[in-house]
């Protein structure tokens, strides 16, 4: 693992036993911060651009003053540099964004944001995945829908449900019954001859993946019922470590193999992206 640490200002590498922030910091009392999980390869961390533009939008939609992107890129840059990535040569980077410290409260203090980004060796993802529907829902209403925001609780028990039932990632839908999103990733559905994600009003993340997707292919967005997922031809989900992830089980719907909309896209995302690393 690679370690930097500092404010919106600066910083500097650190060892792990040394990467230390503050216990009475907002992103770990009242998880006030946003963050971004990005794809690191040989050839660096992969839409990095893009990446750094959603950071500063969730910035400003928490009232934080966003982190100076030059010294964002210069945190990368050192923590991607000479790092081991493993036998799969994938890593999983994050660059997390707090309000720094502040008092035991909601309140904030006057305190300096803090920064972080990490970069540890990742493996790549089965060919196939697997997702359970829940029975939580997604608030499209809330003052951070749509934020890659740290208050991530909500998600942790969403995904939990699912490993427990043996399946790989969480759905939610919104408070109307919509099809929303997963706990880490976008979905997709194959309905005949289109490719349909929900819009960003059904209080979905703008996952930089989705992002991709619906200007490299002919995807649409539309608004669904959660049920569409029994339905569906193909179910496909979408992130920053999965690309396209064709799904072959639904809780108990299960396709024998990944379908051919999903092969063709997951194939050709790549490809599109082993050719542009900040597209």
């Amino acid at each position: 693992m690679r370690i930097w640490i500092g404010t919106r200002s600066g910083g500097r590498l650190v060892e792990p036993p040394d990467a230390r922030i503050d216990v009475l910091d907002h992103g770990f009392t009242v998880a006030d911060g946003v963050f971004e999980t990005l794809k690191a390869t040989p050839d660096g961390p992969f839409a990095l651009t893009r990446h750094l533009r959603r950071l500063g939008h969730s910035s400003r939609a928490l009232g934080l003053e966003p982190p100076d992107d030059a010294v964002v890129r210069a945190a990368v840059d050192d923590v991607v540099a000479g790092a081991d990535l493993g036998p799969d040569r994938l890593g999983r980077l994050r660059i997390t964004y707090t309000a720094g410290t502040g008092p035991l409260g909601s309140d904030r203090g006057a305190s300096e944001p803090t920064l972080v980004v990490a970069l540890t060796p990742t493996t790549r993802w089965p060919v196939t995945t697997s997702v359970a529907t829940v029975p939580w829902t997604r608030n499209e209403r809330s003052p951070i829908a749509g934020v890659k925001s740290t208050s991530y609780a909500e998600n942790v028990v969403a995904l939990k449900h699912a490993h427990d039932r043996g399946l790989s990632e969480a759905v939610l839908a919104n408070t109307r019954g919509e099809l929303c999103e997963g706990t880490g990733s976008n979905v997709l559905v194959v309905l005949g001859n289109r490719v349909v994600t929900p819009p960003l009003s059904s209080g979905c993340l703008a996952g930089i993946t989705r992002e991709l997707v619906l200007e490299w292919f002919d995807v649409e967005e539309g608004t669904l019922p959660l049920d569409v997922l029994f339905e569906a031809d193909e179910v496909l989900l979408t992130s920053s470590t999965r690309d396209v992830h064709p799904v072959v089980r639904v809780d108990e719907r299960e396709w024998p193999t990944a379908g051919p909309v999903g092969t063709r896209m997951r194939a050709a995302f790549a490809e599109r992206a082993a050719e542009d690393i900040d597209p």
